[in-house]
């Protein structure tokens, strides 16, 4: 079984550059910049993709913060833009993510771990080998998956076959699991055929209502917490398997939630 994580906002805490924006502007400013400047930074991937065009994340993030900046009629200099990039490439992980490194490493015989994201490679590997959390584990992913080559962003389709194809699943789509805190991630994977765990840290369950053929197979209220089902669903006997899959993708029942 292949499980491919999100990387920012699912692994990494886009919310933690509050940190740094903190050092810029008060704590308050510093909070509602960090979320809008993380809403422009995906609103752009969605219209670039809608357009057929492409810039990378690593152009579009700082056009993105700078959108953010000007909506509040505040200023940002070019030193301070250049230092904010940097810190996005050492963002705080999420508290359960070291339970979760622990649990893929005990489990590593049967799960094969991947980082999928809308960065860049460059990106992406900073991220991940600047992290204190991350950087002891990288020999936990099998490799970083990223859809640069491709031209397009999540949830683009071409993003999944891409997926598929680089754990080597071709034909057996339904081995292969996404972990995301971003429910258009979600919905873009189940389109495609692949499983997806949905992280619920708020506690909201399932809201989004863009296409409901499309929930996530399971709602977990941490990244752990999924690595725990995703394992459960390899070792059990495959008609129980089928079973629960398939009730919960045929809408006998709402999504599989483990907020407890």
């Amino acid at each position: 079984m292949a499980i491919a994580f999100d990387l920012y906002g699912t692994l990494l805490s886009t919310e933690s550059i509050a940190h740094e924006l903190a050092k810029v502007y008060d704590e308050d400013k510093a909070q509602f910049l960090a979320a809008l400047w993380r809403r422009y930074q995906l609103e752009y991937t969605w219209r670039i993709n809608s357009m057929g065009e492409y810039k990378s994340f690593n152009e579009i993030t700082p056009g993105a913060l700078s959108h953010a900046v000007a909506e509040h009629e505040l200023a940002i200099s070019e030193k301070d833009a250049d230092s904010l990039m940097k810190s996005y490439d050492a963002l705080d992980v999420f508290p359960e993510i070291s339970l979760a490194l622990k649990l893929l490493e005990e489990n590593s015989s049967q799960v094969e771990a991947y980082v999928f994201s809308n960065g860049t490679e460059e990106m992406v590997e900073n991220s991940i080998r600047t992290s204190p959390d991350l950087a002891p584990h990288v020999e936990r992913f099998k490799s970083l998956i990223t859809v640069h080559s491709l031209k397009c962003f999540k949830p683009d389709k071409r993003v999944y076959d891409h997926l598929v194809e680089q754990v080597g699943k071709q034909g057996d789509t339904g081995s292969v699991w996404v972990v995301s805190a971003n429910p258009f991630d979600v919905v873009g994977a189940r389109a495609s055929g692949l499983k997806a765990a949905f992280i619920d840290r708020i506690g909201r369950g399932w809201i989004d209502r863009l296409d409901d053929r499309c929930t996530p197979t399971i709602v977990a209220s941490g990244v752990d917490k999924a690595v725990k089902l995703t394992s459960f669903f390899t070792c059990a006997p495959r008609s129980l398997f089928n079973y629960i899959t398939t009730t919960y993708c045929h809408h006998l029942l709402p999504p599989l939630n483990l907020n407890c």
